[in-house]
Order: C-alpha cells, then structure tokens, then sequence
C-alpha cells in the first residue's frame, strides 16, 4: 500500500473565541435552562479555554435579517387582522409591533458566509501544501475535498479547481458527509489511488465551518456542550506513490470499521435557523468500541512480533476526552506512556472534525519526529465508523 505524505498544511479560524464568551452569551440567553447552574463546570470540562472561528462570535448570535413576520410577510397579517375585525390603526400597530421581534438567522442568512469562508481557506491550505510538497498547482493528478458544514453544489472540488486553478483533467473527488473521520479515510482512498498510479499526485484539502452548529436559540444540554467544542479549520496535503524530498510519512496499511445500528448517536440535522449537531450521550461508549476493534487490527497485524512492536506516536481524533482517557487505559500492556501527547495538545482549542487529525500530524512533525518512528492515525465519526492507518515516519 506504500504511499508517502508530505507535511500538512494547517490554517486555523482567525477569530478567537474564548469559552468565557461562549459562557457569558449562553447564560444571557438562558438564564433559566436546567443546566444553567452548571454551566461554568461543563465549560470546565471540556478543558477548551479557546478556539479559532473564520468568523467572528457576533456573527453566530446575530438576529436575522427579518422580523417576527418571516416568512408570511406583513401582507397575509394585515389580511388576518382584517378579517378578524381590526380597524387600520390597530392593523398597523400590530404590524410594528411583528416586524420589531427579531427573528433567527436564515440557513442562507447563515450558510452563505460560511461557505464563502470555507472555500477561502480551503483555497490558502491547498496553496500552502503544495508549496510544502515543492509542487505546482498544474502538477496535480487528483483533488480529494471534504466538508461537512456547509453543502453546496457545485462544491469545494470545483471552487478550488478554478480558484487554484487546476488541469482541466483532474480527477475531483469530494465528500460532505464523512466529518470527523474525513482525515484519515481520505488518506487511506489517497493511498489506494496512488497504489495504482505511483506516478500520481494526489491532494487532499478539508475544510470546516464547525461554528455553523453553534444555534442560540436551542437550550438543550447538548446544544451548549457543542457550541464548547468546536473550531474551524481548513487543512491540506499532499500524497504521492513515490517517496519525494518533502515526503515526512510513508502509510503501509488502512482498516476500517463500522458499527451497524449506531447512525442515530451522532448527526447533524438541517432545520429552519441552520444546521444542528444533535449528540446522543451514548456515543463515546460505542466510539469506544471501534477503539478496541483497532488495537484487535493491530494485535493480528503484528501477531508474530507481539512483545516489541509499538508505535511511537499516535495521531487520534476520538472527539472528546472520555474516549483519549479510555484509548490509554485499553492500550497494549508495554507500550510507552505519552502516545496521545499531541491529540490532547490539539484538542485544547477544539475539536476540529476532519480535519483534527491533520493538525495532530502537523504538531507531530513540528516537534521533531525521528525517522523510523512508527505512527498510527486513527478517526471515528458520526455513523459510527472509523478509520486507522499506521506507517514509519520517514
């Protein structure tokens, strides 16, 4: 399966947005919600002080740009009015009164910035891996894209095919549903496509607007808990069949996993005022599962070698703490303490969907991997399914 990755490019959300802003507008906005009295140690917990957004907060809590009316309209009002026996002044004063309730952000009102932001960022991650890689943007074979938050079609493959701008030939390949788990499948699908032209080079760019969650007006506990954990961020790379100069990771083997019965834990849900990321407090339990499943793949994968073979580092996007803490306490006994420094590191400002786990690379690599260290990449995401690769750094 030998295919080789360049180092990622990793472009954080220029907006901070400190938990303690997050805090204060929740609490103003819900200051009777059942978990409000908690509200500071959930914060806590998540262990987040702060994460980066392409868009400012007050563009997340902004009002839409129609009143109490949207989407009847003050016409079909005043005719009810009217029928029901109001005179014109009293029409009018009703009316006034309608159009001066604010009304939630549209999905467009919503989406629409976003989606210009995503294909921005996409667009300077996937500049900047291919200037990591020493390539060109007519040196690309294949464009892998994925992002989640914010669906359009025509989508990131053909807004950054004319942004870069690539070969008319190029093969586009794009996905909007696989999240978290979109780093490491995209790399394995690189791989495969490599396996089959060495000769080919493959990019791969994930970008997303995870603040496109963040809803002020839901006050479940789930809710508050997602506006705590996400950050935007657009991330690329490059993977060839050969290994080149730039080339930092060689992949040796994929596996994948799915848990049947599990699609309804974790999902986003498209509603009147966006999109919403609804978490069922199961989930961790069962990413746990895939957790165990993957040290079972490597058990067999290195079952005549039990007593010596480790990696030495292991770049995991579990998506929260509880399944981190549950990864060190089920792992092989020997192996060495601090595999999940750079996940927990990453994590700190954010759970990044997709594109965590190249970000986890990057800190990786920053930090000074020696060659010959062995790496495992591992996912899960929303269905539930994951994803692993291991490989030598190189």
């Amino acid at each position: 399966m030998a295919a080789y990755l360049c180092p990622p490019a990793v472009i954080h959300g220029e907006h901070t947005v400190k938990t303690s802003q997050i805090v204060e507008e929740v609490r103003a906005r819900h200051p009777h919600a059942a978990w409000a009295p908690r509200i500071d140690g959930i914060a806590a917990s998540t262990g987040i002080e702060s994460r980066g957004w392409m868009l400012p907060l007050e563009t997340a809590v902004a009002p839409g740009h129609g009143g109490g009316l949207w989407p009847a309209g003050a016409g079909a009002a005043r005719e009810a009015l009217a029928r029901d026996g109001f005179d014109e002044q009293d029409v009018e004063r009703v009316i006034a009164a309608l159009e001066s309730i604010p009304a939630p952000q549209t999905v467009q009102e919503r989406t629409a910035p976003a989606w210009a932001a995503v294909q921005s960022y996409g667009e300077r991650a996937a500049r900047g891996a291919l200037q990591i890689a020493g390539l060109d943007a007519a040196d690309v074979d294949c464009l892998i894209t994925s992002n989640s938050t914010t669906p359009a079609l025509p989508g990131l493959d053909v807004a950054l095919a004319n942004r870069l701008p690539l070969r008319s030939d190029v093969l586009l390949l794009p996905a909007t549903q696989w999240a978290c788990i979109a780093g490491t499948r995209w790399l394995a699908l690189a791989a495969d496509l490599v396996a089959a032209d060495p000769d080919r080079v493959v990019l791969v760019v994930i970008a997303e607007a995870l603040s496109t969650t963040y809803q002020p007006a839901d006050d479940t506990l789930e809710s508050l808990i997602v506006r705590l954990l996400f950050a935007d961020t657009a991330v690329a790379a490059v993977v060839t069949g050969r290994q080149r100069p730039e080339s930092v990771l060689r992949l040796d083997a994929a596996w994948h996993h799915t848990l049947p019965g599990t699609q309804d834990l974790h999902r986003l849900e498209t509603r009147a005022d966006g999109t919403h990321f609804v978490m069922d407090r199961r989930g961790p339990r069962a990413v746990q599962q895939t957790v165990t499943a993957m040290w079972e793949w490597l058990r067999a994968r290195y079952e005549d070698d039990p007593g010596s073979w480790h990696p030495d580092v292991l770049l995991a996007h579990p998506g929260g703490t509880r399944v981190l803490e549950y990864m060190e306490q089920t792992m092989p006994g020997g192996w060495p303490s601090g595999l999940l420094d750079h996940s927990r590191d990453s994590y700190t400002s954010g759970n990044r969907g997709g594109a965590a786990v190249f970000d986890i690379m990057r800190r990786a690599h920053d930090a000074g991997q020696e060659p010959g260290s062995r790496a495992v990449l591992y996912a899960a995401a929303p269905g539930l399914t994951a994803t692993a690769l291991e490989g030598e750094w190189l």
